[in-house]
């Protein structure tokens, strides 16, 4: 497979690039950037040296991008895919979009939670919401498939067996989520600097995040009925990971054991969702720390049967399960190529 990367000097861009670079059936054929045309990408990524040593970024040519490759990632800011995604689509390319631009299905959603207006909402229909572990099928038969956002995929993978089962109160569905900076992405501002980002749990945009919408679609598609989730996201003093606390609420009794069977009978041949519940050790639930650099999403669970409360908590690396490993998960898929090619890897520990 022949390989473009739109906005690859980002985070996201230098994960995509870190990933393909060792995967067996991808070529990089055109990495482009606004900001370091003709620059190496080593030396923007300089991790990648030894692996991609003679590439330079260049400008966004749509022709030259459809003559040299089978498909392409567009890793650029929030609202700047619109049209690109648009131009590369009519040229017959593959694409798998990591914006947000394509992800919601109702073009009435962008002015919602986005603030701005679709202008290009024919083609959302176009558009798969890149999860395999929901959408398999449609994604390997799509030539657009647009990526999930982090918060939204992590919580979504523990919250979708409780709903399939019909287990809780749909009406109070509270996600409490805790992400790394990595997440602000690489041009930051004056909050995501270090210094001003050390040592804090800071709240931000606790009602109306972008991510709820995602969550809200794809929840509600499950449930066959229209649910409104509530969700608060949290800054924490790490590099990369997130955990997402959901607090449900019990429609009927169910026991630890039913929870078991429940998850395991979902999540059981998904190669990428594991189920962390130990009543030993130090690490009992999820933990961010122990998926990083791997396109692993944990999930677990706890009963409060006092407050006939189920907390159902998942753990990700917000640029892997979060973005890069999940684009490149729907590549495999798009391809017919076996899911784990290029992504099968241990989390690194410690870190």
């Amino acid at each position: 497979m022949k390989v473009g990367v739109v906005g690859a000097s980002g985070y996201v861009g230098g994960e995509l690039l870190r990933l393909l670079a060792s995967h067996p059936s991808a070529e990089i054929a055109m990495v482009t950037s606004r900001s370091k045309p003709g620059e190496y990408v080593h030396r923007v990524h300089p991790s990648l040296k030894g692996f991609i040593n003679e590439t330079k970024f260049s400008e966004l040519d749509h022709d030259r991008m459809a003559d040299a490759c089978d498909v392409v990632f567009t890793a650029v800011p929030h609202g700047s895919a619109v049209d690109i995604v648009k131009e590369l689509y009519d040229r017959d390319l593959k694409v798998i979009d990591l914006s947000a631009d394509y992800r919601l299905h109702n073009p009435e959603d962008y002015d919602t939670w986005y603030g701005w207006s679709h202008t290009r909402p024919d083609y959302l229909p176009k558009s798969v919401y890149g999860v395999p572990e929901l959408h398999r099928e449609k994604i390997r038969d799509a030539k657009l498939v647009s990526c999930p956002g982090c918060m939204a995929v992590t919580s979504i993978l523990a919250l979708l067996p409780l709903v399939e089962e019909s287990l809780i109160d749909l009406k109070h569905i509270i996600v409490d989520s805790k992400i790394g900076s990595s997440g602000a992405g690489a041009g930051g501002v004056a909050g995501t600097q270090h210094a001003m980002r050390a040592g804090v749990i800071r709240p931000y945009k606790p009602a109306g995040h972008r991510h709820t919408g995602e969550i809200d679609q794809e929840i509600s598609e499950a449930a066959g009925t229209k649910i409104s989730v509530s969700m608060s996201p949290h800054a924490v003093d790490v590099v990369r990971g997130i955990l997402c606390t959901s607090h449900t609420f019990l429609k009927k009794e169910v026991t630890e054991k039913d929870l078991w069977k429940i998850y395991r009978n979902r999540y059981g041949a998904e190669r990428f969702v594991r189920l962390i519940r130990d009543k030993q050790g130090l690490y009992k639930f999820p933990d961010p720390k122990f998926v990083v650099g791997s396109n692993f999403c944990d999930v677990g669970f706890e009963l409060d049967p006092k407050n006939n409360r189920l907390i159902a908590l998942s753990a990700s690396d917000n640029l892997m399960k979060g973005a890069a490993g999940s684009a490149i998960q729907n590549m495999n898929v798009m391809f017919g190529r076996e899911e784990t090619e290029g992504l099968y890897y241990t989390p690194l520990t410690p870190v």
